[in-house]
């Protein structure tokens, strides 16, 4: 058996990852809950992406999931993988279907990018203790 102890991480380097954290957690928090409140404008998307508005209470779960494994310690370098790819099909939907400009999407996958980066040790205690 392989035990990985994870780098330690400087003081400013984790603040600054739970100050992404917090961001990604509010952000995808209220797409989410706006998506189950039915906000007229997202019911519009998500008839003109096509595949229903089950569609629009998947993307909130996966959304609200991701909100969740960001505030669990340990779990947020995984959400933010979650998240970032969730938004890759962001972007390539607003690029291909809606034709609408994906810069929010853009922002955000950025953003869990930047956190991934920052959690990678996370990735890989995971993967060890799971994989």
């Amino acid at each position: 058996m392989v035990t990985l102890t994870p780098k330690a991480q400087s003081r400013g380097t984790n603040v600054f990852a739970w100050v992404i954290q917090s961001l990604l957690a509010l952000a995808f928090a209220a797409a989410a809950s706006a998506k189950l409140a039915g906000v007229p404008m997202l019911v519009q998307v998500f008839s003109q992406i096509g595949l229903g508005q089950w569609f629009r209470y998947v993307t909130a779960l996966v959304e609200l999931l991701g909100v969740i494994a960001l505030l669990v310690p340990g779990f947020s370098g995984f959400a933010a993988l979650w998240l970032g790819t969730t938004m890759v099909f962001a972007i390539l939907t607003h690029i291909f279907i809606l034709h609408s400009n994906p810069v929010g999407a853009v922002v955000l996958f950025g953003l869990c990018g930047v956190l991934l980066w920052l959690r990678r040790d996370q990735i890989v205690t995971l993967r060890a203790r799971f994989g």
